[in-house]
């Protein structure tokens, strides 16, 4: 089931990454969930880690992965590191979307909020605009996303773009303050 996001909490969510960004230092593309993990203090580990019967169970509960946090505080992110690095980075993504949104159970506005947070954060319009990226194939190459998440991106940055026509949010253009210096 698809679940809509209103247009006020997708502002919010993406005010919600670029404070992110800022406090956990990331200004350079691409954009890296590892590194993101990282300077939060959230353990990141690959199902390979494990024997086979736990790595069954693993996919069971994910075939992408998944965030688990013990009752310490600690955030514990496990992922399936068959897949290609982009679709790799964008479950980190996700994942830390759940953290950072501060999600406490599963649902499908959850999913949806998840899914645009890691959307947005790997390929921000923005970003996009300030490299002059014309297609997906660029996108993807910039930012180390797969074709399929490249696509979408380009799309939303379209839609961005004929709705923005330059004019920057406040959060946008404190992005753009970060990344100045990078690629």
């Amino acid at each position: 089931m698809s679940f809509s996001l209103s247009n006020i909490r997708r502002e919010e969510i993406k005010r919600i990454v670029v404070a992110s960004f800022e406090e956990y230092n990331v200004t350079c593309v691409p954009i890296n969930g590892f590194e993101m993990a990282t300077k939060m203090g959230v353990k990141v580990i690959p199902y390979s880690a494990y024997n086979e019967r736990t790595q069954k169970l693993l996919h069971k509960k994910s075939e992408d992965g998944f965030s688990v946090e013990l009752v310490d505080g600690t955030w514990f992110i496990f992922y399936n590191d068959a897949m290609g690095y982009g679709r790799i980075n964008h479950t980190i993504m996700h994942e830390l979307g759940h953290i950072i949104l501060d999600h406490t159970e599963e649902s499908d506005l959850a999913e949806a909020e998840a899914r645009f947070f890691a959307k947005y954060a790997l390929a921000p319009p923005p970003l996009i605009h300030k490299y002059r990226l014309q297609n997906p194939s660029q996108i993807a190459e910039l930012f180390e996303i797969s074709m399929q998440a490249a696509t979408y991106a380009y799309e939303y940055y379209q839609k961005w773009y004929r709705h923005s026509r330059n004019n920057y949010t406040e959060y946008e253009r404190r992005l753009l303050h970060l990344f100045e210096n990078a690629g």
